[in-house]
């Protein structure tokens, strides 16, 4: 049952097998036969949640992309925008500790009031390695974005020296695919891929 919807818990378990075969076992031998059955509890890692449609086009972009050589990836400049969290990351995390000892140094997780202590930043890369990266200060706009490519692009390129004759990719976000930005990649005569 845990392995058809492994988001059942041991009391849930528990209640199934109960009703089942009628017999009370203590949540703890439900626990060991997990385990035995190599199941351990573990938090759900966080994914991006993805639409029919974000699927269908990065499906799309991998059957396009299937025969492309490696030389093909050499020119293909990758870019990003990232939250870092200063203090850690923004979510639960799971500690195993002993009774009495939840404000041990080793299991508490040190916060700061009202959010600070983030960084946005820009990144890109390519197969010959990174890129500039750069802090994002106040809220990225089309105008902001702009102004980042426009200080940091063509100096990334030089600097990895992948020549005239590259291409850029980024996501789909609206400050990426704005008329502004195209219309400045055009002028730039940046050839542009999204994923």
């Amino acid at each position: 049952m845990v392995k058809a919807d492994s988001r059942t818990t041991r009391r849930e378990c528990w209640r199934i097998y109960l009703m089942a075969v009628g017999t009370l076992v203590s949540i703890n031998t439900i626990s060991n036969v997990l385990h035995c059955n190599g199941l351990r509890s573990r938090r759900a890692r966080k994914v991006p949640l993805l639409s029919k449609r974000h699927v269908k086009a990065c499906l799309k972009f991998a059957h396009d992309h299937l025969v492309d050589s490696e030389a093909d990836w050499f020119k293909v400049l990758w870019s990003e925008e990232t939250k870092i969290e200063v203090f850690g990351a923004n979510h639960t995390r799971g500690v195993w500790r002993e009774d009495g000892t939840a404000y041990d140094p080793k299991n508490t997780i040190p916060t700061v009031k009202h959010g600070a202590g983030n960084n946005m930043l820009w990144g890109c890369s390519s197969a010959k390695g990174p890129g500039h990266l750069v802090r994002i200060h106040g809220k990225m706009d089309r105008t902001a974005y702009l102004a980042i490519l426009s200080k940091n692009l063509r100096s990334s390129i030089m600097d990895l020296k992948m020549g005239y004759h590259f291409i850029f990719q980024q996501d789909n976000v609206p400050k990426h695919t704005a008329k502004k930005t195209k219309a400045w990649f055009k002028r730039e005569k940046i050839s542009v891929a999204v994923a």
